[in-house]
């Protein structure tokens, strides 16, 4: 299947299974909302020794689109027979999770702009961090232990690092949403991930000598009754294999109040969807990981012009997809993890005017040149990219090597317009910015002579009987220079023999015609090379001739708006 089948595939599952808030989100424990969501709420609270004080009137603020909005609401709450109509708490005497409701209400217009929403957006809101959702059923969780393991410590990490954790289990009809399964577990159903842990096994002493751990996971039913009951359910006696001190430390009650322990491994087996909120860390004074953050507002506009049209659509329009914005970064170490979130403006306080749909958005990554200064005008070496989805939101995290690359964000059919948020987080501060020029500035010189140089490209294709690395692992051979008909170019990059397709380099500066290998070159003046290279040993600088060829494509043209 190409590509773009495949995000098409993508987006109309997508299209298909957009759920609303599952059943009881708004009762899951927001008591870490106390600080962002709601300020000064000690000020907020009501105080029986001075109700003067109290105005009817409460604040609250929400991350919408890069800030924090404020919203003022009063202390009327719709009820039907003097009993709140949507979200309240099991005491009658506590009101703040309907008063939230009716602020993240206003926000959006009223409340039927909150039907048709999704977790993932929600925890953003609320939180101003990266939510990326994941579906447990595609990923062979259930067959690849290495893979559970890997997935519990990104778990753990989120949870110890502050983040939110929401699950359900996919309800596929309307009638399955809120079926209760055998295991005691409900359909269609936000559960939240309250701690995550290796529990410690055995008993007095040596247990603690002892490396035998079980990865945990506890999770809390926001109806505060109905829990799982297979292994590791409150009163089950696989809890005889931990000590009572071990029980006490890690809260294990029996008592039907919505939350209940259970194995990560039995996690993976029964839920279908999680949702990891990162509180992304971007303070200097910090002890934990810290990261660099590039926030860049951009939009998608449609222009008759093809270089000012900025709404060219995904890459399954290929004579359009390069108008679309193009953002630079560098990534300065050797390999860093990158976190990609592209969000598109909310429409849903637009629904009754037709406008509310929320569009098909995505991004692809290109690593190009490490000397890229202008637009790219042709793709280039495509390294990773998001799916493409009508969700408000896309997530992406990816490892990429050093150098230099380009992301594209766009919508998924020409000609929209809209208007989006990118943020990328990098561990060292990537230098991120828009490439808006096609080419360098036109001067009285160039307008006469035009541009006095070329502009060529040196694509490495692959290379062929390189001795590979010596035999204490120290270092292999690398391409210091190549010769075309006798020219020198510039050092390309380092090269072991076992790299099929190694990353290209762009220089500057006229090449002489070597031997034509392409039967059709294109009007770009595509040419094949295949020469022997002058390679010596890294730890070596005395000029020793070694085996080997590599393939290399040039491309030279004066006009850069080809490239």
């Amino acid at each position: 299947m190409c590509e773009g089948a495949r995000q098409q595939e993508a987006l109309m599952t997508y299209e298909r299974e957009l759920w609303e808030f599952p059943e009881g989100f708004w009762e899951l424990d927001w008591s870490w909302l106390n600080g962002s969501v709601i300020p000064d709420w000690k000020d907020q609270e009501w105080n029986k020794e001075k109700p003067d004080s109290y105005a009817g009137i409460f604040h609250f603020r929400f991350w919408r689109f890069g800030e924090w909005v404020d919203v003022v609401i009063d202390d009327r709450l719709p009820t039907v027979n003097n009993e709140l109509v949507y979200c309240h708490s099991n005491d009658n005497n506590e009101f703040w999770s309907a008063l939230v409701e009716k602020a993240y209400a206003k926000m959006y217009g009223c409340y039927e702009a909150l039907d048709g929403g999704n977790t993932a957006d929600a925890l953003v809101d609320f939180t101003g961090g990266l939510s990326e959702p994941m579906d447990l059923t595609e990923i062979g969780l259930n067959e690849d232990k290495e893979l559970r393991d890997e997935l519990f410590d990104t778990v753990l990490k989120v949870h110890d690092r502050g983040g939110l954790i929401s699950s359900s289990i996919r309800a596929t009809s309307e009638s399955d949403i809120e079926a209760r399964l055998d295991c005691g577990l409900v359909k269609g159903h936000a559960y939240a991930v309250t701690d995550v842990r290796k529990v410690r096994l055995g008993h007095g002493l040596l247990a603690y000598f002892k490396s035998d751990k079980l990865n945990m996971i506890r999770l809390r039913n926001p109806w505060g009754q109905r829990e799982w009951n297979g292994p590791w359910s409150d009163s089950s006696e696989e809890w005889l294999k931990v000590s009572k001190s071990e029980r006490e430390k890690i809260g294990v009650t029996v008592q039907d109040d919505g939350e209940f322990w259970m194995t990560f491994d039995d996690f993976i087996a029964n839920f279908t969807d999680m949702i990891l909120c990162r509180l992304i860390n971007t303070s200097y004074l910090s002890f934990h990981k810290t990261w660099e953050e590039a926030v860049i507002r951009g939009s998608w506009r449609q222009h008759d012009d093809p270089l000012h049209n900025r709404a060219g659509g995904c890459a399954n329009n290929k004579y359009s997809f390069l108008q679309n914005p193009q953002y630079m970064f560098d990534v300065k170490k050797p390999e860093d993890e990158v976190l990609f979130c592209l969000q598109q403006k909310d429409r849903r306080a637009t629904l009754r005017s037709g406008r509310g749909e929320n569009l098909p958005i995505g991004f692809d990554i290109h690593r190009v040149e490490l000397n890229r200064t202008y637009r790219m005008h042709a793709t280039q070496q495509k390294v990773g990219g998001s799916v493409y989805i009508n969700s408000r939101s896309v997530f992406l995290r990816i490892d990429l090597k050093e150098g230099r690359y380009v992301v594209i964000p766009t919508t998924f059919e020409p000609g929209l317009e809209g208007d989006f948020l990118l943020r990328i987080f990098t561990d060292v501060a990537s230098g991120c910015k828009e490439l808006t020029l096609d080419e360098p500035p036109q001067t009285c010189w160039s307008g006469m002579c035009g541009y006095p140089t070329l502009v060529t490209q040196v694509h490495v294709m692959n290379a062929n009987g390189l001795i590979g690395k010596d035999s204490e692992e120290v270092s292999g051979p690398y391409v210091d220079h190549f010769v075309v008909e006798g020219e020198k170019g510039f050092a390309l990059r380092s090269i072991a023999s076992d790299t099929p397709r190694p990353r290209l380099r762009q220089i500057k500066g006229p090449l002489s015609t070597g031997r034509n290998k392409s039967n059709n070159p294109p009007k770009t003046n595509w040419i094949l090379f295949v020469t022997t290279l002058h390679l010596r040993d890294k730890g070596d600088h005395r000029d020793n001739d070694l085996p080997g060829t590599i393939t290399v494509a040039i491309v030279t043209t004066t006009l850069l708006t080809n490239i």
